[in-house]
């Protein structure tokens, strides 16, 4: 069943589609509307990437075949997960995404505001809700964070993308500490709730996220989280992409610093529609307590089964119940193997796949006397190789495989190192404190600076010629105890030498570390420069050869080839063309008054006066990087020359918006204001006839 909310945003986007083929909307322009309806532009020329957005990485078995059918129906029928527990289709033509996004509404799927600067898909533990370790089951919080911020006018339009995680445990397996907004479970006299980070990232600046909050009641953290993105809303960076993030915003000695953030947030609570938010957590289906009575003891002779057992299965907090971990190599899975492992989760484990942030997925809730059973089925589809999550299972991006920004492949040096350790350290094949991840750039979708050992794609220029590189890091991730780190750059290198640096970091781990050492601990007691000094002699290059100035998986030398990021881009725009958008969100405002959507309507009547008033100033060359500079600078250049006539000044009409209760004697009077300040612009840009070009880096008001 659709929802007449999605059957809206579908038609919209065919809608727009045409619009753009028939050259209505300049393609900059459409640029930015489809990537809010994961519709991402692809390194090949005319094809699309779709991304879905699966909330905490959870999708059924039903809906894991309908998307194969997809895939197959529209695309080069591959399925790629992704490190934030999402699927990536490939090759999709333009016309054909509405179609695609229809049908997966129809099994509860959806791709809105999977790209683009909106909050992105909420991640969460794959084992939340069977992990022994877990004061209690986050899903539920990950669930309602999605749904409530879903379509919600806070964030259509931020200046940046937010991305929200929660961990089950301690343990931080959601990599919390790199995220905006990062929730750790606790239980604190007998009361829900969470420690919370916020402010984390990674790309070409990595930073640690910063403590807001011990404990913060469960029932506090979607108001929380909607003040924060009130506060990034209106006080981020705009203009200058690469310091847009909510990092930059809270940043101790550039930004405005975590308590001022905090303050804010404060502020912004007293007008927010929900004080408390509590969650319904009893909401989600229950796992079977228990499978069996007594313990079960499993066959463990066959020395195969054993191996991957040890590593890819765990009995989960419901007793008797076991989780199946299983590796996906380089997230890839062509639909028609996607719909048999759906078919096996439909046999024998619960209808709830979880993906993983390794790219790999997990069955839940299978009886222990099925776990062969299940091992038996993923072998005949040459899915039974153990080392889940251990030093044999690389993560890796698609890299320039499809990827604008990609400047070197991902993909076939994953497969390389991963034979590398089965064959040479089949002994390591299970150690699973030492992770290897890969980016085809710094951006680090790969998540190379949370790995102990990572690398991003580079390049090193020799003379006339240009030799594929990857940056090696070591250190990221989650020690033992939970607490996280960012990887350290130490020295970049060739890549047809990357295999070779494996062995010499491994084989200095092995010979010199103290026993039981700790890799990250090994790392962090030798220094940067003790491992330079071992890496070095790779990076001679007066020693290449042919092959050096090769990237892997190709047979022509390396030639730099990187686009431009769908994120954000170049904007050439008319002022008539955001003044226009102002009209739109003026149309959602009036469209939400009549739904008796009081908060919608209120962020829409702000959103057409900062927009408005940005389009104004746009046509004055008055620079526009975040909502507060709009705000002061209409009042300036507008305002108090008389050219618009208000009732008072600017901020204190825009501002209403943090100071009243979001009630139905606001949101009128507040529609009504933006209303007659956008007849008023209208009327000043009429008696303009001519149309200003404007040359924006970030037109995102």
């Amino acid at each position: 069943m659709i929802t007449k909310e999605a059957k809206a945003d579908i038609q919209e986007l065919k809608n727009k589609i045409q619009d753009f083929k028939n050259g209505v909307i300049p393609e900059e322009r459409f640029k930015s509307f489809r990537l809010a309806r994961g519709v991402y532009g692809q390194r090949q020329p005319g094809v699309q990437m779709l991304r879905l957005k699966l909330p905490y990485g959870k999708i059924t078995p039903i809906a894991l075949k309908k998307v194969a059918e997809l895939s197959e129906r529209y695309t080069n029928g591959n399925l790629h997960l992704t490190t934030r527990q999402n699927i990536q289709l490939h090759y999709v033509k333009l016309e054909d995404s509405p179609e695609i996004w229809q049908q997966l509404e129809e099994v509860g799927v959806t791709t809105k505001e999977a790209c683009g600067n909106t909050v992105r898909n909420v991640t969460a533990s794959p084992f939340a809700g069977i992990d022994p370790d877990e004061p209690f089951d986050v899903g539920p919080y990950a669930d309602a964070v999605f749904k409530y911020f879903l379509r919600n006018p806070i964030c259509q339009d931020m200046g940046r993308k937010i991305k929200i995680a929660f961990s089950s445990s301690k343990s931080d397996s959601a990599f919390t500490y790199i995220h905006d907004f990062g929730f750790i479970p606790k239980i604190q006299n007998g009361t829900r709730g969470f420690e919370v980070l916020v402010g984390g990232g990674l790309g070409a600046q990595a930073f640690m996220a910063q403590k807001a909050f011990d404990f913060l009641p469960a029932d506090q953290v979607i108001p929380f989280i909607e003040a924060g993105l009130r506060v990034f809303d209106r006080f981020g960076e705009r203009e200058r992409r690469h310091k847009a993030r909510l990092k930059f915003l809270i940043e101790p000695k550039k930004g405005i610093g975590l308590a001022h953030f905090l303050k804010l947030i404060e502020l912004e609570r007293a007008s927010l529609a929900n004080k408390v938010f509590p969650v319904d957590y009893q909401s989600e289906i229950l796992e079977s307590s228990t499978a069996n009575e007594g313990a079960y003891e499993f066959d463990l002779s066959n020395t195969e089964f054993k191996t991957w057992f040890e590593t890819n299965v765990f009995e989960q907090k419901q007793q008797g119940l076991y989780a199946l971990k299983i590796r996906i190599p380089l997230g890839n899975i062509q639909s028609k193997l996607a719909i048999q492992l759906a078919v096996i989760a439909e046999q024998w484990a619960a209808p709830d796949i979880r993906f993983t942030l390794n790219q790999g997925l997990v069955f839940r809730s299978v009886k222990p006397e099925n776990v062969r059973d299940v091992y038996e089925a993923l072998k005949t589809l040459n899915l039974a190789a153990p080392g889940f999550d251990t030093l044999a299972d690389v993560t890796a991006c698609p890299g320039t495989d499809t990827c604008n920004l990609g400047v070197t492949n991902s993909t076939a040096i994953s497969l390389e190192i991963e034979n590398l350790i089965r064959s040479e350290y089949p002994h390591l094949v299970s150690e699973a404190l030492i992770k290897i991840k890969i980016s085809g750039c710094m951006n680090s979708c790969g998540q190379h600076m949370v790995a102990n050992i990572g690398f991003h794609g580079s390049s090193i220029k020799n003379g006339s010629k240009i030799i594929p590189a990857m940056q090696v890091v070591l250190g990221g991730g989650v020690d033992p105890d939970g607490k996280g780190f960012i990887a350290n750059k130490v020295i970049k290198l060739p890549t047809k030498r990357i295999l070779q640096a494996i062995r010499d970091l491994l084989d200095d781990f092995e010979q010199n570390a103290h026993e039981d050492q700790y890799f990250n601990a090994y790392v962090r007691e030798k220094g940067k420069i003790y491992f330079y000094d071992l890496l070095k002699y790779l990076g001679d290059v007066t020693t290449l050869s042919d092959a050096d100035y090769q990237d892997w998986g190709r047979i022509d030398d390396f030639v730099p080839e990187i686009g431009v990021g769908e994120c954000a881009g170049v904007m050439l725009d008319l002022v008539s063309t955001i003044l226009n958008d102002a009209k739109d969100r003026l149309s959602s405002g009036q469209a939400a008054l009549k739904d008796k959507a009081w908060a919608n309507s209120i962020y829409y009547a702000y959103n057409t006066l900062v927009i408005g008033a940005k389009a104004m100033l746009l046509s004055e060359d008055v620079q526009c990087n975040t909502h507060k500079s709009i705000i002061d600078d209409f009042q300036k250049y507008f305002v108090d020359t008389q050219k618009i006539k208000l009732s008072t000044t600017f901020d204190q009409i825009v501002l209403q918006i943090s100071q009243k209760e979001p009630e139905e004697d606001f949101a009128t009077s507040f529609i009504s204001e933006a209303e007659d300040f956008y007849n008023q612009l209208l009327a000043l840009r009429n008696a303009n006839s001519s149309d200003k070009l404007v040359i924006n880096e970030f037109y995102k008001a």
